[in-house]
């Protein structure tokens, strides 16, 4: 179970927005992840809780945010509940998306999980429901993910397989990488993996059909 703590940054001036202290792990069901995240300053900014089922899918989401909560899962493509700081309010959504995003690095996770690339896939295009910071405003973006390449790398642990992925927002056009072993993000725009305690967790083969 890999415990750890990621440091994300604005991706464009590099501004530090939080440290995220997370652990995830595999299991019988599918993956689960945890966080609790620190502004600069040291206080309690937020948490994720994300569990995907066995296909990668989002089984149930819980989001903080300056007093801002988020609650989602997979029906009926992607339905949320957030609620306001007042707790007195709440609205309801529904997208005809594949899964959800963020700023966490659990969101990059998932959408690998569920698109389960190889390098010899053509580009595949996945909509997913952003919640941004610090409000957890929704919004739809369409993305393309191309799995670039897949590298065993040697560690005292023996091999350490790396995955390096383009994305294209479909919107702009702008570009970037990723490059994630197992359940855990090495580096991408804003996020960079500060601590890591034990190596990442190597998915199970996906089920037959």
């Amino acid at each position: 179970m890999p415990r750890g703590r990621y440091s994300l940054q604005d991706p464009h001036d590099h501004t530090p927005l939080a440290e995220e202290h997370f652990q995830c792990a595999p299991g019988p069901s599918g993956w689960r992840y945890v966080s609790q995240l620190t502004n600069p300053e040291g206080g309690h900014s937020g948490s994720v809780d994300l569990t995907l089922d066995d296909l990668g899918r989002p089984i149930r989401l819980e989001l903080h945010a300056a007093s801002w909560q988020v609650r989602g899962a997979a029906l009926d493509g992607v339905t949320w509940v957030r609620t306001d700081p007042t707790g007195t309010h709440a609205t309801e959504g529904n997208v005809a998306a594949h899964a959800f995003t963020g700023t966490s690095p659990a969101f990059v996770v998932a959408t690998t999980r569920l698109l389960r690339l190889t390098p010899s896939s053509s580009a595949t295009r996945v909509r997913l429901v952003a919640f941004t910071d610090p409000v957890l405003a929704p919004r739809t973006v369409d993305q393309s993910w191309t799995l670039l390449r897949r590298e065993a790398h040697p560690t005292d642990n023996g091999p350490l397989t790396v995955e390096e992925y383009q994305v294209t927002a479909l919107d702009t056009g702008e570009q970037h990488t990723v490059h994630i072993a197992g359940d855990v993000v090495l580096a991408a725009p804003g996020i960079e993996l500060e601590d890591l305690e034990s190596p990442p967790s190597a998915f199970p083969d996906p089920p037959l059909d």
